[in-house]
């Protein structure tokens, strides 16, 4: 049995994490394994709930599951509290360093079906598929933060700090994953300006000697935004550290047609967090509108890193193929001649193909 903590959150999370729960019980049903679902309040609504963002309950949970299946987090209607009540920087921080969390893996993946869903040209997308691996519990997320009066006002400081160990180990994940796909690396960073990146830079630098067959580039994380929509496709796998990776990743998934699209997994303690790279997307949240794929991508990638379930994580993939090759679309990747379908429809699409599939 699997134990799976669900923390839906806010906004669409409530919408779309009982689509994910939907295909790994379809997987369930298919291959008569047995997944124990049990959910927990967690970011704006846990504050409302419980009067803190990350309740010790559901931090206890999370560390007796196997898995952790994420929504979303945060809102308008909590940004003006106090910093130690904000969702974002109150729950899900603290919740990847309790969970020793320090790498985020995110595919960016086109699938045929929506090469004209996204706003750059066909030629320059066709065939995209991107693994980018963020480093996620260091850099100015995690350091030092504060503010001092002046005689004009305010100064703020936020302060980022990389070690060479932290390097080091995602970097090597890095070094690892390419192993695995084209042997291509590209490391991304600051290194003509920031201090961190010139530490960061000579650090994958020297490990690469003990990846030979592997092709690392360096690259400025201005050019590489540039890099992104002018020629992605010269991407294999991108390591970078947490706030440059915050931000590239958002932007590579317009090239697989929506935000919508883009799983994420967050790996390195014992008990791994999956969730779908979007935010809580408060405008549309309780219209049926939100797009589940990235959440169910996500349970896809919880089989296959915490289970161990390669080929039942490929069941759910290629049951999305087929789901979008049929035509079927939410509002944010809807195209000329498909079907609008909202997010409990698309949820079932997905289990229904995962359950016809021999």
């Amino acid at each position: 049995m699997y134990k799976i903590a669900c923390l839906p959150g806010d906004g669409i999370g409530v919408e779309i994490i009982p689509q994910a729960v939907k295909a790994i019980e379809a997987i369930s049903k298919k291959y008569g394994y047995e997944f124990h679902f049990t959910e927990a309040y967690v970011g704006g609504a846990a504050l409302d709930a419980v009067g803190v963002p990350l309740p010790e309950e559901t931090l206890k949970l999370c560390k007796e599951s196997d898995a952790v299946l994420l929504g979303a987090i945060g809102g308008p209607k909590w940004d003006n509290l106090p910093v130690h009540l904000r969702p974002e920087g109150a729950s899900l921080l603290p919740l990847r360093k309790e969970l020793g969390l320090y790498a985020n893996l995110r595919p960016v993946v086109l699938y045929d079906a929506l090469l004209d869903a996204s706003t750059l040209k066909k030629e320059v997308i066709a065939g995209c598929d991107i693994m980018v691996i963020r480093e996620l519990t260091g850099g100015l997320y995690f350091g030092e933060k504060k503010r001092e009066k002046t005689e004009r006002g305010q100064i703020a400081v936020d302060t980022l700090v990389y070690s060479t160990e932290e390097i080091e180990r995602i970097a090597r994940l890095g070094f690892e994953t390419a192993r695995k796909r084209n042997k291509k690396l590209c490391s991304v960073d600051k290194a003509n300006v920031l201090e961190s990146s010139r530490l960061w830079r000579e650090t994958v630098t020297d490990l690469a000697k003990e990846y030979p067959d592997v092709e690392l580039k360096h690259m400025y994380v201005d050019n590489c935004a540039m890099q992104l929509v002018r020629w992605p496709k010269q991407f294999d796998v991108i390591v970078t550290e947490n706030t440059f990776g915050d931000i590239l990743t958002d932007q590579a998934s317009m090239i697989s047609g929506s935000l919508g699209m883009l799983a994420s997994a967050s790996i390195g303690g014992k008990v791994a967090l999956y969730e779908p790279s979007h935010g809580s997307a408060p405008d549309i949240a309780g219209q049926k509108k939100a797009n589940p794929l990235a959440a169910i991508l996500s349970a896809a990638m919880m089989l296959r890193y915490s289970f161990n379930l390669e080929i039942e994580a490929q069941e759910i993939e290629q049951a999305v193929v087929r789901v979008l090759d049929k035509g079927y679309r939410t509002p944010d990747i809807m195209q000329k001649g498909c079907t609008l379908v909202n997010t409990e429809e698309m949820g079932d699409k997905v289990a229904d193909e995962i359950l016809r599939a021999r």
